[in-house]
């Protein structure tokens, strides 16, 4: 499960990020191609962030859907594996969305001082 790896990465590069405060939501963009189990992640969440600035904090998830565009053809087409096939027959597909892995948005709490 390399989902446990990539959420102690995730945890880590937020922590950095939020320098301390209390990290109240975390939004993640998961790409469908990219063999990472949104669900795996969410699970290992809870665990990586306990005892951290990260622990309570919400971790949203959207899921990014694959498309792909035809080099013969120039048709785009959905794909829900890393590979596929394009109506002209071709193979020969550039992968344009679903291999994502980003943290999009992070909200911290304010420090009124």
């Amino acid at each position: 499960m390399h989902e446990l790896g990539i959420t102690q990465n995730i945890v880590a590069i937020v922590s950095e990020y939020a320098q301390g405060s209390k990290v109240n939501r975390i939004l993640l963009e998961i790409g469908k191609l990219s063999a990472i189990m949104p669900d795996a992640v969410q699970f290992c969440f809870d665990i990586c962030s306990k005892g951290t600035s990260l622990e309570g904090a919400v971790l949203e998830i959207r899921e990014i859907p694959g498309l792909a565009k035809c080099r013969q053809c120039g048709a785009e087409i959905a794909l829900e594996k890393p590979f596929g096939i394009c109506g002209c027959g071709s193979v020969h597909l550039d992968v344009i969305t679903g291999e994502e892995l980003k943290i999009k948005e992070i909200e911290v709490e304010e420090v009124c001082v």
